[in-house]
């Protein structure tokens, strides 16, 4: 009864008008940022953080975090369309999305990674509801030495699971540790390597170095690319999967879900490893692997539902413990201590409004998502046109 007692309350908050219309405007510029290829949401939420200063707390968390899943369902249109990845985690979608398209089944692609998305953001927000509180009770018990072990498992996994030579990313990971040492100590105040420059005082801001490194690195980059690319919109046909694509898709967006689930509650990993794992399973366990690469459709819907469910259940960490999943997760950290909320299990009992309209928001939005996704493709079906685009 406390579940559905606090889901109520949530969904009380999250139904107010001004809420709605946060949530609508952060699913919208989520699935737009999704489709633009190389922003994502890290450089979007960097960008648009400021203007959460004057915004509730609430409806600014309900608005950032609607970018940041509204991000992962729109990256898979450019994906299959376009073969250029709108993000990070759509990359692995391109590989058989793409195929679909030029074998005129987009139709039946973007349904499927829309029934994915939906199905994964639906199952990870009950999670969230339901061991969020557990998680959080857990959490109170924690001192330095569980917040150490976890900080370090996660900077580990991070190293570990990173594309490259493993040196290289510790090497990464001692650096980001260098540069967050910065600034005044916060129990003695003595100065760590600020070189007489009173703007260090504070240490280096994570926002400044996410729109430096991001943002406006990913902007001139995109600027400059030349690159052509055919879009296949004359052949989308039915927006209808077949009974057929249903049935080869479910049991890989089940699969899907619950990596996605597993990898988000996991600090330190992203959306983009959940949607590569699961796409290596699949073609692990198909009964022809050589399918793959040439238009098979569970390589499209595991990976997807991977995508969006990493994407939700990574504010299980961040809401419950204070331990952000990813960089964009951190940006969500830093939009609550600009707020004046500590973020860690206190947020609950401190902030009930905010974790449960939160979780109720996505409910919401994926719901929003679904129907916007279906608007999109439905226009581009009557309008359909080829075009060549750089």
């Amino acid at each position: 009864m406390d579940l559905l007692g606090n889901l109520h309350y949530g969904f009380s908050v999250a139904l107010t008008l001004q809420n709605l219309l946060y949530c609508f405007v952060g699913v919208l510029l989520g699935t737009l940022i999704g489709v633009l290829p190389g922003i994502g949401p890290l450089a979007t939420i960097s960008m648009l953080l400021p203007i959460t200063y004057n915004v509730p707390a609430v409806s600014a968390m309900i608005m950032l975090a609607g970018i940041y899943y509204g991000a992962a369902y729109g990256g898979s249109t450019t994906s299959i369309l376009v073969n250029l990845p709108g993000e990070t985690a759509s990359v692995i979608t391109c590989i058989d999305g793409y195929q679909m398209a030029r074998q005129g089944r987009a139709g039946p692609a973007l349904a499927i990674a829309a029934i994915g998305s939906f199905f994964a953001g639906t199952v990870c927000t009950m999670i969230i509801a339901a061991f969020g509180p557990a998680l959080a009770g857990m959490a109170l018990k924690f001192g330095s030495p569980e917040y150490f072990s976890l900080m370090l498992m996660a900077l580990v996994t991070a190293a570990v699971l990173a594309q490259g030579d493993m040196i290289k990313s510790l090497a990464m990971v001692a650096w980001g540790l260098l540069f967050g040492i910065v600034g005044s100590d916060v129990d003695s105040g003595i100065t760590r390597f600020t070189f007489g420059f009173f703007e260090l005082l504070e240490g280096i801001d994570f926002v400044v170095i996410a729109i430096g490194v991001f943002a406006v690195g990913e902007i001139v980059c995109n600027l400059s690319d030349s690159e052509q690319r055919q879009v296949f919109a004359s052949k989308l046909g039915s927006l209808y999967p077949s009974r057929e694509d249903l049935k080869q898709s479910a049991f890989p967006i089940f699969r899907g879900t619950a990596i996605g689930a597993f990898f988000g509650t996991l600090p330190g990993t992203g959306p983009a490893i959940s949607s590569f794992c699961s796409y290596m399973v699949e073609k692990r366990i198909a009964k022809d692997p050589s399918r793959f690469g040439h238009g098979a459709i569970e390589g499209l819907a595991g990976p997807e539902s991977a995508n969006n469910a990493a994407s939700q259940c990574a504010f299980i960490p961040t809401l419950t413990l204070g331990v952000p999943g990813s960089a964009t997760m951190a940006l969500m950290l830093a939009a609550l201590m600009i707020k004046g909320i500590t973020p860690g299990p206190s947020v609950m009992v401190e902030q009930p409004a905010l974790f449960w309209g939160l979780i109720a928001s996505m409910w919401i939005g994926n719901l929003m998502l679904v129907i916007l996704i279906s608007f999109s493709s439905a226009s581009r079906r009557r309008c359909p046109r080829s075009s060549q685009g750089r």
